[in-house]
C-alpha cells in the first residue's frame, strides 16, 4: 500500500489530502489570513511558511510524514508542457521560484512544497501533474490577429483531464477514443475541445479571453480596453485587478459568491439574474465555438467546477448546447483525487515525465 500526500495551494488557502492507494483518509483546507501573507515580497516566498502549516496539520492527525511514498503538488506556471506527471527537478524548482515564465501564482507553490517535504523522506518522490500550462494545441489554434500575441494554452488542465477520464470510464471507452467538450466553471472558466485525448483548443482562462467568471473579465472590446489603459485614470496594477480579481460578476454585483448571486436572483433581484444568465450565456457560446472546433463530432459535453452546482446556470447552458451532444454535469472539482491517482500511477510503474 502506498501513502500519498497531495498539496494544492490557492491564493489564500492550502488544500491537503492523504491517500492510501485510492482511498482518501484525510482532506483539509488550511485557510491563511491575508495579514499573515502580506509581508512576503513574492507568493513563491511563502513555500516554507505554508510547508510548516502542512506538517502541523499532519501532526494533528497523527500522520507520520516519513511514511509517504510520494508527495504531489498542483502544477505551476512553467513553460508549456505535455499532459502527464512530472518529477520535480532542479530546473523546475528554479523556474517556479523565479517565475521564469509568468508572474507569481499560488500554483507555483505546489512543486516547491512537495520537493521541500520529500527531501527529508528517504525514497519519497516529489511530483506535479497536469499543470495549468498543459499545451496540446493544434497549430491553427495558436494564431491570433497579431503575431505579438499568439494564443496560449492556460487552463484548468488537471480537472479537465480528470473529468474527461472519469466520463470515459463511466461509458466504458478510452478517453483517447472520444471527442469531448469540457467546461470548468469556477473562479475562472475554461472551455476546451478534447479530441482523442488532446485538448486541441481552449480559452486562456487565467487573464485572457473567453467567458467572464466570478472574478475575471474574460473577453473585452479591445479598443475600449486600450482607451481605458491610456485614460490616465488607472495605473497598470489597477487595470490588471479589473481583469482578474475584480472583474466579471464582482464588477457587476460586488461579490464573487455565486450562491449569494443565485439567492439574490431568486429573491427578485432582476440585475443579479441578468448577470447570472449572462455568465451562463457566455459559457454556452464558448461551448458552441468548441463544437465547431470538433466539426460537430462531439460525444458529450461535460460541465464541472463549483458553478456546476448552480442549477440555474446548468439549465441555461444545457438549453443552449444540448443539440450538439448529450450534456452531463459533474458539480465541484476532482483535483485532489486526480493528483492522488496521478501519483499512484507513477508508484505502480508509470514513469514520470522529465522536466527540461
Amino acid at each position: 500500500m502506498y501513502k500519498i500526500l497531495v498539496i494544492n495551494p490557492g491564493s489564500t488557502s492550502t488544500k491537503i489530502a492523504v491517500f492510501e492507494d485510492e482511498q482518501k483518509i484525510l482532506q483539509e483546507t488550511i485557510r491563511h489570513q491575508a495579514s499573515d501573507l502580506h509581508h512576503f515580497a513574492c507568493i513563491t516566498d511563502q513555500y516554507d511558511f505554508r510547508k510548516q502549516f502542512v506538517l502541523e496539520h499532519l501532526r494533528r492527525h497523527d500522520i507520520d510524514p516519513t511514511g509517504f511514498a510520494a508527495i504531489i503538488g498542483r502544477g505551476g506556471m512553467t513553460h508549456p508542457l505535455a499532459s502527464g506527471v512530472y518529477a520535480v527537478n532542479a530546473q523546475m524548482l528554479d523556474d517556479l521560484r523565479h517565475c521564469t515564465y509568468s508572474e507569481a501564482h499560488a500554483c507555483n507553490l505546489g512543486g516547491l512544497i512537495a520537493d521541500s517535504i520529500a527531501r527529508d523522506i528517504p525514497g519519497c518522490l516529489a511530483l506535479i501533474a497536469d499543470p495549468v500550462v498543459v499545451d496540446e494545441f493544434q497549430d491553427v489554434a495558436r494564431i491570433s490577429g497579431l503575431p505579438l500575441f499568439p494564443r496560449r494554452s492556460t487552463f484548468h488542465a488537471l480537472n479537465h483531464k480528470a473529468i474527461a477520464r472519469r466520463y470515459a470510464n463511466e461509458v466504458g471507452r478510452a478517453y483517447e477514443d472520444l471527442n469531448l467538450i469540457v467546461a470548468h466553471m469556477g473562479g475562472g472558466i475554461s472551455v476546451g475541445a478534447h479530441r482523442h485525448g488532446q485538448v486541441v483548443d481552449v480559452n486562456q482562462a487565467l487573464d485572457g479571453y473567453g467567458p467572464f467568471s466570478p472574478e475575471r473579465a474574460g473577453t473585452l472590446p479591445s479598443g475600449d480596453l486600450v482607451e481605458l489603459c491610456f485614460s490616465g485614470k488607472y495605473d497598470k496594477a489597477e487595470i490588471k485587478k479589473m481583469l482578474v480579481g475584480k472583474g466579471g460578476v464582482y464588477a457587476h454585483l460586488h461579490t464573487t459568491d455565486m450562491q449569494e448571486v443565485a439567492q439574490r436572483a431568486d429573491n427578485g433581484d432582476s440585475h443579479a439574474r441578468l448577470v447570472l444568465e449572462a455568465l451562463a450565456y457566455n459559457v454556452g457560446k464558448e461551448i458552441g465555438a468548441m463544437a465547431a472546433v470538433l466539426a460537430g463530432q462531439t460525444d458529450a459535453i461535460l460541465l464541472t467546477g463549483g458553478i456546476a452546482c448552480n442549477q440555474t446556470v446548468v439549465d441555461y447552458v444545457t438549453r443552449m448546447v444540448q443539440h450538439f451532444a448529450p450534456v452531463k454535469t459533474y458539480p465541484g472539482e476532482d483535483e485532489m483525487e486526480a493528483l492522488g491517482l496521478s501519483a499512484l500511477r507513477v508508484l505502480r510503474g508509470e514513469a514520470p515525465r522529465t522536466y527540461k
